[in-house]
């Protein structure tokens, strides 16, 4: 468990268990109005040795989750989202949930993390650019509504 100091407090991240997922549901509902995961697909992952699901923990209660995911056969992490409980939003959680995901990535020996974020995304754009991300593609209409995706990776050495 890695705790992380954030000015409006500490932040505890730690792998998900099974016994998060009634919450990770939850909280990919309230975060997400479309391309959910299922409880289905959040509770094979947190199982997977393809996956890792990180959660953000303040005082016991879980405010916030990373999903990354792991191919074999390549060098390259893939953060497939970053969820914060709406209550908890702007105080650091998802700078403190991409740190940890780049922690794990890199200690999986991945030097390279990508990601896909909706064009109309501004806030999440910013984020990852603030952290060194640099736009080099997009996917054209990527998600379910036709809005295009932007691909944004980090070398992490």
């Amino acid at each position: 468990m890695e705790t992380r100091e954030l000015s409006t407090g500490r932040v505890r991240i730690r792998r998900a268990t099974p016994g998060d997922l009634d919450v990770l549901v939850e909280l990919e509902q309230a975060s997400f109005a479309r391309e959910r995961m299922s409880a289905r697909q959040i509770g094979r992952h947190l199982d997977s040795l393809s996956a890792e699901v990180l959660v953000a923990v303040r005082d016991h209660q879980i405010v916030g989750a990373a999903i990354l995911f792991y191919r074999r056969t390549s060098r390259v992490a893939r953060l497939y989202s970053i969820a914060v409980a709406a209550s908890e939003r702007g105080r650091g959680i998802g700078e403190a949930l991409l740190d940890a995901a780049e922690d794990h990535a890199r200690r999986r020996g991945r030097p390279l993390l990508r990601l896909e974020v909706r064009v109309d995304n501004a806030v999440a754009q910013r984020l990852y650019e603030r952290h060194g991300y640099h736009r080099f593609g997009m996917h054209r209409a990527y998600y379910e509504d036709g809005h295009d995706a932007l691909r944004y990776e980090k070398a992490l050495a």
